[in-house]
């Protein structure tokens, strides 16, 4: 978006596919996408990509943490992780 200097209101709207600038906020009217549907999508997409990230760090810190702890566990949660872990990521 473009603003006045002067009072901040909105002057130009650039869409974020096509970068088009128009005067009007609602959908571009060069490719005539919807701003409101787009700015959900990437958030959707964001939010699909952090959940993903977020589930890797988890697993990862489960397996370092039976790692460090098997000489205490016999290493028992470790391999109860490695093998049964893995059929239950596999049926979902």
């Amino acid at each position: 978006m473009r603003f006045c200097p002067r009072c901040h209101a909105t002057l130009r709207y650039e869409c974020p596919s096509c970068h088009h600038e128009q005067r009007q906020g609602v959908s571009c009217e060069k490719c005539g996408v919807d701003f409101l549907k787009y700015a959900g999508f990437v958030v959707t997409a964001e939010k699909a990509a952090s959940d993903a990230a977020r589930d890797r760090a988890q697993r990862r810190s489960v397996l370092l943490k039976g790692i460090l702890f098997a000489p205490f566990t016999a290493g028992i949660p470790l391999i109860r992780q490695l093998f049964i872990g893995s059929r239950k990521d596999n049926v979902r």
